[in-house]
């Protein structure tokens, strides 16, 4: 499959899948305190360097966005679906949201003190996660800081590996593999939570949540 196949698979999923998407996401991501930790940490730490736009990438119905904005943070949001897109302007009126690829972001070169991606790197294949990496640390201003959320991998010796998403073709990976990435960028670790597999009753996948910053 293409790039630009996977892209129209994954928004076609969505959009089909928007309305039982929003109500699942939004309510596992409210009811779910661990996955708020690092999220407020971020918040904190833009607000603390002086502030700035942030994009909440793959941004779904716009429930982290809101968050965020809810502490402070001139958040907007970026989404694939067009479909899912509608959903977060209308739950949150006056809030930016655009349609687009976060593999090539309509952002000017360091304009954003703060790049979010919660759970959205997942549905980008192996051979193009180095791309979409770099694209978001391009975005990231010096000083900057970037939180990624995704399924992990435990094999400390692997990088990646396919699981049966619910709505689109998913790859999970080893945080020190997206750790590698991001460093070739001069984006490198502040913090990260690892929640264990036990945490997650459907499959049983640690979950890892890294909180980065890009050099000044």
């Amino acid at each position: 499959m293409t790039s630009s196949e996977q892209l129209a698979t994954v928004r076609a999923d969505y959009d089909d899948m928007a309305e039982a998407y929003t109500a699942f996401v939004g309510e596992a991501f409210a009811d779910q305190p661990l996955n708020h930790v690092l999220v407020q940490a971020f918040a904190d730490l833009v607000r603390q360097t002086g502030g700035g736009q942030v994009a909440d990438v793959g941004c779904g119905p716009g429930h982290v966005t809101g968050y965020l904005r809810e502490r402070g943070v001139d958040a907007f949001g970026v989404d694939l679906s067009p479909e899912l897109v509608a959903i977060a302007r209308a739950a949150h009126p006056g809030v930016r949201f655009d349609v687009g690829d976060m593999g090539a972001l309509d952002v000017p070169t360091a304009g954003l003190a703060g790049v979010l991606a919660n759970y959205s790197v997942i549905h980008t294949p192996p051979d193009a996660l180095p791309a979409t990496l770099a694209e978001l640390c391009r975005v990231l201003a010096p000083g900057g800081h970037l939180l990624i959320a995704f399924q992990a991998l435990d094999d400390a010796d692997g990088t990646s590996e396919a699981f049966d998403h619910r709505v689109s073709p998913a790859w999970r990976y080893a945080p020190g593999h997206v750790l590698g990435l991001l460093g070739q960028s001069g984006v490198t670790e502040v913090a990260r939570l690892v929640l264990a597999p036990g945490e997650d009753p459907v499959r049983g996948f640690p979950q890892a949540h890294l909180l980065a910053r890009k050099a000044a």
